[in-house]
């Protein structure tokens, strides 16, 4: 089959077309042919590496997995022993975690990480829910505890994961400001976002306004900053942070260290978020879905060899909502 591999942290350009054996199924697992797959902030970190801290997780000298991404969409081929909830021809969709190898033409993946795909939408759109949706369904629901009628402000709203957590607070009965780019308002605005603050223009953490819950997707402003923007008695959901400056030692990392450290000692709930995935989350995705409270939003799409080019594009800051890979 062919796959998108990489055997060194480096640019883009480090990635490549190859040949490589199908996987065959254990215990447990599914084989899927792969339809779709879509392109996170993780996988251009994971390609160059970057911060540098992170390869401690990643590898030292090169990824331990050697096969790029983690979203995708496609049809069960054929399943391991063990396996009672897919058969073959089901359309599925999953997140392979830190497994990788979603960018590849067929992909074996735990039983418990795939769910049946929303019956109304194409496999680019399913391709693009699983972790930005998971990320924005924790952050708001497990982590953020919203409830009806509170005030939520998402900072990195037209993003991957901002744009679903725009639609998702909304879902929750959430009053919702979002905050992006002057391109990117009429977007944020056609999902539902109640007030719209233009960074370029307006510093949301300046204003008047005090939200139950701040959800931060970009890591671009202090913490000292982000607590200006909470109710006394609110929350700060620290997500890390999107597409950075590369080169970093430690990323985001250090905003949530720190947050780390502070929750404990002031009044407002100070919580760091790390999305994990799960057939629960990817369950309660679909319903949301197929009762159509919530539509993934794609940028672009890009064919299998072309990945390259898709990961330059997404971590030139260009991109708003998904970019998708079609196989």
């Amino acid at each position: 089959m062919r796959a998108i591999v990489q055997d060194r942290y480096g640019p883009p350009e480090t990635l490549h077309l190859a040949d490589v054996d199908v996987p065959v199924p254990a215990a447990g697992e599914v084989l899927v042919r792969v339809e779709a797959a879509a392109l996170n902030a993780y996988d251009w970190h994971i390609v160059r590496g970057d911060p540098w801290m992170s390869r401690l997780a990643f590898g030292p000298a090169k990824p331990r997995a050697r096969i790029r991404g983690r979203d995708f969409a496609g049809r069960v081929s054929a399943v391991g022993p063990d396996v009672h909830q897919v058969r073959p021809g089901d359309a599925v969709f999953g997140d392979l975690g830190d497994a990788n190898g979603a960018f590849a033409e067929y992909v074996c993946v735990p039983e418990t990480l795939v769910a049946p795909a929303p019956t109304n939408l194409t496999p680019q759109q399913a391709a693009a829910l699983p972790l930005a949706g998971v990320t924005a369904l924790m952050g708001l629901s497990d982590v953020g505890r919203v409830e009806p009628g509170q005030r939520v402000l998402v900072n990195g709203a037209s993003g991957g994961v901002g744009t679903l957590a725009v639609q998702l607070a909304k879902a929750l009965g959430a009053t919702v400001t979002a905050v992006c780019s002057t391109r990117n308002v009429d977007l944020v605005r056609s999902l539902g976002a109640d007030h719209v603050v233009d960074y370029t223009c307006d510093d949301f953490t300046r204003d008047d306004r005090r939200h139950d819950l701040v959800f931060d997707l970009v890591g671009n402003r202090s913490l000292a900053a982000l607590r200006r923007a909470v109710t006394p008695t609110g929350t700060l959901v620290l997500s890390g942070g999107g597409v950075r400056r590369r080169g970093s030692l430690l990323g985001p990392v250090w905003l949530l260290a720190r947050g780390r450290l502070l929750a404990p000692v002031v009044g407002q709930r100070i919580a760091i978020l790390t999305a994990t995935p799960s057939r629960a989350h990817l369950d309660t995705l679909r319903a949301y879905v197929e009762a159509g409270r919530l539509t993934p939003v794609i940028d672009r799409t890009y064919p299998l060899h072309e990945v390259p080019q898709a990961i330059g594009y997404l971590e030139g800051e260009h991109a708003r909502a998904k970019v998708v890979i079609t196989i």
